[in-house]
C-alpha cells in the first residue's frame, strides 16, 4: 500500500512537472495622450500609464508577457513587438495587416512569449504614424540563470532609446504621406524622451570607477539613421538583435531605424563628466543630442568638444562588415549559436525586391517590385485569408521573384507574396535610390548573408552566411544603401503563407518589409487553439481594475465587404 502511494506521489510530481508553464509578467497599460515640452514646444505625445517612454518589459527567455491595453485615445491603436519572433501564428503580432485595431474606449490583452530568444528589443505604436508621438518603450530578454552569459554580469545596464523628433502631429505627419508628400527632417533628436536640455540636467546615466557597464542602444525613429559614441571611452559590441557577437571594440557605432545593439563600457577614464553622442548620418543637415554619464562623485564638467561621427556611406558598410556571429556562445539555449550548419542550408527560392520610386495619380509613391502597398480594407488580409475570404481583398502574387522592367507603371495594391511552409528563402534588397532603406521581417528571424554595391544576380554566387568568415549581422535590420543590396536569408519554421509587404515612405525615409508570421497554407490544419481573435475591445476600458486575461471569442464570419474589425 505505501509503495503504491509513493508510485502515485512520484506520479503526481512527474506530471506536475511536465504541466509546468513558464513563469508569467503581467502589465496593465493605460494609453493616453498628455502634454510635454519637446523641442521647446508644447506638444501631445504619447503616454502609456502617464510615460514617456512607456514601461520596460524585462524578462527572461520563455516568459510568458501579458499585456493589457486600454485604448483611452481617440483613435485606434495597436502595439508591434519589434524583434520577438511569433510563433506558429501571429494574432499577437500588433500589425495592421494581421490584426484588428483596438477601438476607442476598450481594451486587448496580448500574451506572447520571447521564445528561445534573448537581447534587446522594443515595442511601439505601430498604426499610421503613431510612433511619432512616442508610445514606444525598452524590451530587455535575459539569459535563463543555467544558461552562461559571454560576459560578466554588469554593474549596471542602461536603455538609451534614442530616435528622430517631429514637432509635427502624427495625424498631419500620415496626412502628409497619403497625400503623396515628404514627411520633412525632423526637428531633432531625443534620448529617452528627452531633449538636449532634460538630457543632460541631471545625469542620465551613472558609472563607479573601475566597473562595467551595459548600454542597449535602440534607433526608435522614424527615418534618420544615427551614430551613438561616448567621450573618452571604447564600446565593446556584445549582442545585437538579439544575438551575441564577437567582442570588438568601436570608438562609434551606427545604428540604424528600429535596429537595437548592447555594448559595454568600462569606466576606466579619470572621475568626471562625459558625454554620450547620438548624431544623424548620411543628412545634409547635421544634428545631435548628448546626455552626460556621471562618474560617482564627480564634480568635473564634460568637455564641450564632441567627438567627431564617422562621414560616408563606406565607413558604415565596412563597419557592417566587421560583425560577426560569435559562435561559441550560447544564446537562449546551452549549444552555441553556431551548431545549426547554415552554410549547408538548401535555398529553394529566391526573391528579389527592388525600390523605385514614381507617381501614382499625382502622388509620389514609393513601391517593391513595382507595387506600392496600400492596405485600406475594413479587414485585416491575415484574417481574409483565415476565413478563405480574400477576393475582394486582397491578391497573391501581384510581384514576381525579380523586379519588372523600369518602364512598367507602378500600381497601388496590397502586396501580398505566398511561400512555400518550412523551406528556406533567399531574399535580396535592392535599393537603386538615393537614400538608406531599413526592411524588417516582421515577426521572424533572419540572418544578413551580405551586402555590397551593384546589381546582384545568381551569377555572383551565394554569399556564405553570417558568423562563417562573412560578414554577420544577426538577425537585425539590414541596411540597404544607395545604390546596393543586400542577401538576407530565411526559413519558415513558422507557418507564413501571406506575405505583408508594407508602408513605403517618401523619398530619404524607412522602407520596411512587414512579414506576416503564422498564416495558414492552403491545405494545412491550423494548430489547436490558435483561433483568430476578431474585434480587439471587449469592454469598455474604464474597467481596468479587473484582472488581465486573455479574452477569447468565437469568430463569426460576416458576409458582404466582411467588416470583422
Amino acid at each position: 500500500m505505501r509503495a503504491s502511494a509513493a508510485l502515485l506521489l512520484v506520479a503526481a510530481a512527474v506530471l506536475a512537472a511536465v504541466r509546468a508553464e513558464d513563469p508569467y509578467h503581467f502589465f496593465d497599460w493605460k494609453v493616453t495622450y498628455g502634454t510635454r515640452t519637446i523641442m521647446d514646444v508644447a506638444q501631445k505625445v504619447m503616454l502609456i500609464n502617464d510615460m514617456f517612454p512607456g514601461p520596460t518589459i524585462n524578462c527572461s527567455s520563455n516568459n510568458n508577457i501579458v499585456v493589457n491595453v486600454f485604448n483611452q485615445l481617440d483613435h485606434p491603436l495597436l502595439f508591434n513587438w519589434h524583434g520577438i519572433q511569433q510563433r506558429k501564428n501571429s494574432w499577437m503580432d500588433g500589425m495592421p495587416g494581421t490584426n484588428c485595431p483596438i477601438q476607442p474606449g476598450t481594451n486587448w490583452t496580448y500574451k506572447w512569449q520571447p521564445k528561445d530568444q534573448i537581447g534587446t528589443f522594443f515595442y511601439f505604436p505601430s498604426m499610421g504614424m503613431q510612433r511619432a508621438a512616442g508610445g514606444y518603450g525598452i524590451i530587455t530578454v535575459h539569459s535563463r540563470l543555467l544558461i552562461p552569459v559571454p560576459f560578466d554580469e554588469p554593474a549596471g545596464d542602461y536603455p538609451v532609446l534614442v530616435g528622430d523628433w517631429y514637432t509635427k502631429d502624427h495625424t498631419v505627419l500620415a496626412k502628409n504621406l497619403d497625400a503623396g508628400k515628404s514627411i520633412g527632417r525632423p526637428a531633432g533628436l531625443v534620448i529617452n524622451g528627452k531633449n538636449e536640455k532634460d538630457a543632460s540636467n541631471p545625469p542620465m546615466y551613472t558609472m563607479e570607477a573601475g566597473k562595467v557597464y551595459r548600454f542597449r542602444v535602440c534607433n526608435v525613429g522614424i527615418k534618420t539613421s544615427l551614430n551613438v559614441r561616448i567621450q573618452g571611452h571604447s564600446l565593446k559590441l556584445v549582442e545585437m538583435e538579439g544575438s551575441h557577437t564577437v567582442q570588438n571594440s568601436y570608438d562609434s557605432l551606427d545604428v540604424h531605424v528600429a535596429q537595437c545593439v548592447s555594448f559595454l563600457v568600462t569606466a576606466d577614464q579619470k572621475p568626471g563628466d562625459y558625454l554620450l553622442v547620438a548624431s544623424t548620418r548620411f543628412l545634409k543637415e547635421y544634428s545631435a543630442i548628448t546626455a552626460i554619464v556621471r562618474y560617482n562623485g564627480s564634480n568635473t564638467p564634460a568637455s564641450p568638444k564632441l567627438p567627431e561621427g564617422p562621414s560616408g556611406w563606406a565607413w558604415s558598410i565596412n563597419q557592417w562588415r566587421s560583425f560577426r556571429w560569435n559562435l561559441t556562445a550560447s544564446a537562449a539555449r546551452p549549444n552555441p549559436q553556431g551548431s545549426y550548419h547554415y552554410g549547408q542550408i538548401n535555398i529553394t527560392r529566391t526573391i528579389k525586391l527592388c525600390t523605385s520610386k514614381g507617381k501614382v495619380d499625382g502622388k509620389e509613391r514609393f513601391a517593391l517590385n513595382g507595387v506600392s502597398h496600400v492596405d485600406d480594407a475594413q479587414t485585416p488580409l491575415k484574417l481574409a485569408e483565415y476565413f478563405n475570404a480574400s477576393s475582394g481583398v486582397f491578391e497573391y502574387n501581384l510581384i514576381g521573384d525579380v523586379p519588372p522592367a523600369t518602364t512598367v507603371p507602378q500600381k497601388l495594391a496590397p502586396n501580398v507574396i505566398s511561400a512555400e511552409f518550412r523551406t528556406f528563402i533567399e531574399v535580396v534588397f535592392e535599393n537603386p535610390e538615393k537614400s538608406i532603406d531599413s526592411f524588417h521581417i516582421n515577426g521572424y528571424a533572419f540572418f544578413a548573408a551580405g551586402m555590397g554595391p551593384g546589381i546582384w544576380t545568381p551569377s555572383a554566387g551565394r554569399r556564405k552566411p553570417a558568423g562563417h568568415g562573412e560578414p554577420a549581422h544577426d538577425p537585425g535590420v539590414p541596411e540597404v544603401v544607395d545604390g546596393g543590396d543586400a542577401d538576407v536569408r530565411q526559413r519558415g519554421d513558422v507557418e507564413h503563407q501571406v506575405q505583408h509587404v508594407g508602408e513605403v515612405l517618401p523619398r530619404g525615409a524607412v522602407v520596411r518589409q512587414r512579414g506576416i508570421a503564422g498564416e495558414v497554407a492552403p491545405g494545412r490544419v491550423q494548430h489547436a487553439g490558435d483561433s483568430p481573435p476578431l474585434r480587439q475591445g471587449r469592454r469598455p476600458a474604464d474597467a481596468a481594475v479587473l484582472p488581465p486575461r486573455i479574452i477569447k471569442q468565437n469568430p463569426q464570419p460576416s458576409s458582404g465587404t466582411h467588416p470583422w474589425c
